[in-house]
């Protein structure tokens, strides 16, 4: 519940600063906390809103994608800024070499030889890295190694 205080009163100082673009995302952000709380019918643990930052992340990524294919670079920006407000809630992303070492082990810990096992690396992994690196990178860097 600490998260979930620490973006209400983000989105209070946004508000106080009259940051447009800050005071949108976390309002978003918080309606998805809202609604993933009616769901579970429970509060959502950090580890929950951690992912629903995650996930907002990278709805704005294809959204900047899409900006930029149509020539839109102003929305574009603006969905960068927003990716920048959401990120500063997640733990520090980690360092190429770091990824690397847990992926390893990961593999190591499945048994995997072939890259047919990666759904069961996955599944060990993306707990470990959930919020720390981008799910496309890791998926690329495990079929990487089980093809190299």
């Amino acid at each position: 519940m600490a998260l979930q205080h620490e973006i209400e009163a983000a989105l209070k100082d946004a508000m106080r600063q009259r940051s447009e673009i800050r005071r949108n995302a976390l309002r978003l952000l918080l309606t998805a906390v809202k609604n993933r709380e009616k769901e579970l019918r429970k509060a959502p643990d950090e580890a929950e809103i951690r992912h629903l930052i995650g996930s907002q992340i990278k709805q704005r990524r294809d959204s900047v994608e899409q900006f930029t294919k149509a020539g839109r670079g102003e929305l574009a920006a603006r969905e960068e800024a927003e990716i920048e407000t959401l990120q500063s809630f997640l733990p520090e992303a980690l360092s190429p070499e770091a990824l690397a070492q847990i992926i390893d082990e990961a593999i190591a810990e499945v048994g995997a030889q072939s890259v047919k096992e990666m759904g069961k690396i996955m599944k060990v992994l993306m707990p470990r890295v959930a919020g720390r690196a981008d799910g496309k990178q890791v998926n690329e860097l495990v079929r990487q190694k089980l093809q190299g």
